[in-house]
């Protein structure tokens, strides 16, 4: 099987081995991803994996063409990505928010930084 599910043969060496798809079908495969990811976050669903009856319930002509436009492992890459960049900018919400309120409590303290 080559690279996406419509063009598996067009994306076989002649070894057998697999041809990376171009700029064209890497550029069709990053607008269905973000066809389907707007579709999710207006239905409040983060991860499409764990919730994956939901999101094809809400959005399924998006993921439709999402998986026809990327490969298995893509689609897959893509939403485990999603759901890791979100824990990633909460966790730096959390320490920004936490470092502002110990500066507070040092400045309250008469520490100053000069």
């Amino acid at each position: 099987m080559g690279w996406f599910s419509w063009s598996s043969d067009t994306n076989t060496a002649s070894d057998g081995g697999r041809i990376a798809p171009d700029r064209t079908s890497r550029e069709q495969c990053y607008q269905g991803r973000d066809m389907f990811f707007s579709c999710l976050d207006r239905n409040d669903i983060l991860d499409a994996i764990k919730d994956d009856k939901e999101a094809r319930r809400k959005c399924g002509k998006e993921i439709a063409e999402f998986e026809t436009a990327c490969s298995r492992a893509w689609v897959k890459y893509f939403k485990e990505k999603r759901v890791m960049e979100y824990n990633r900018d909460k966790t730096i919400e959390r320490i920004k928010k936490e470092d502002a309120a110990q500066v507070q409590d040092l400045k309250a303290q008469g520490w100053s930084s000069r």
